[in-house]
């Protein structure tokens, strides 16, 4: 359930975002770096965009070859997949190559998170959107204080690390740096969500609801996402920074 929510979410922000931003029926050039299982990757190859993947877990990478495989053949067509890594798009892309460069669930785990960023936005051809999905440094106490996990709740306030559920420490980021960031590369932030208010807590291997209560729980998890108090209190923020012209 946790990852249909944040699949949908960042998915129905991201379509808002790039309608914002580009004519109805532009054929838009896509870079999904650390595309995984090639979710929202696939998701944009299938609504006409030119898609590339670039991925550096040759097992992720397999997983997404045998989904495209499924894919009709146009959709074949737009969707290349690059085995490598993200902190090197300069030595596989010429700057200002692409439309919309997405960058979801990666950045916790690069030291050089800046140098990686500058690198994206300059991948970013003019008035490009950037797409972050990182996690919520600001509300790192809500997910152990919810469960009752005060040692951790108390540890949590004064940490930018975490051991997510997968038993890796790695980095969250807080709003005020990244956008800081955003603005010293010259793609200043233009709308940022947050996502999984609500659900975050919810079990690796939850089930989903009916498709009744599904509907309701992804727009209660949509509408607090988009206003605050909410969600900067949720354990994931989407940020889209644009590109100067």
């Amino acid at each position: 359930m946790r990852n249909t929510v944040r699949q949908e979410l960042v998915a129905r922000q991201l379509d808002e975002q790039i309608a914002a931003r580009f004519p109805v029926g532009q054929r838009l050039r896509v870079l999904d770096v650390g595309m995984g299982q090639g979710t929202q990757a696939l998701r944009l190859a299938r609504a006409g965009h030119k898609v590339t993947g670039l991925e550096s877990d040759a097992g992720m990478l397999r997983v997404a070859r045998e989904a495209l495989a499924t894919e009709p053949e146009g959709i074949r067509e737009r969707f290349r997949m690059i085995e490598g890594d993200g902190r090197d798009t300069g030595v596989h892309f010429l700057p200002g190559s692409f439309d919309v460069v997405l960058c979801h669930g990666v950045l916790m785990y690069v030291e050089e998170r800046d140098a990686m960023l500058a690198g994206l936005a300059r991948m970013l051809a003019p008035g490009g959107l950037l797409s972050l999905l990182v996690r919520n440094a600001d509300a790192l106490a809500m997910r152990p204080g919810l469960a009752g996990d005060w040692t951790a709740a108390l540890t949590a306030f004064d940490s930018d690390t975490y051991t997510n559920r997968l038993g890796i420490q790695v980095r969250a980021d807080h709003m005020a740096s990244l956008k800081a960031t955003l603005a010293g590369i010259a793609a200043p932030l233009h709308a940022w969500y947050g996502v999984r208010v609500f659900t975050d807590g919810a079990a690796d291997d939850a089930e989903l609801p009916p498709e009744d209560e599904l509907a309701r729980l992804l727009t209660a998890e949509d509408r607090a996402g988009r206003i605050d108090p909410y969600r900067s209190a949720a354990a994931l923020l989407h940020l889209c920074g644009v590109r100067g012209q």
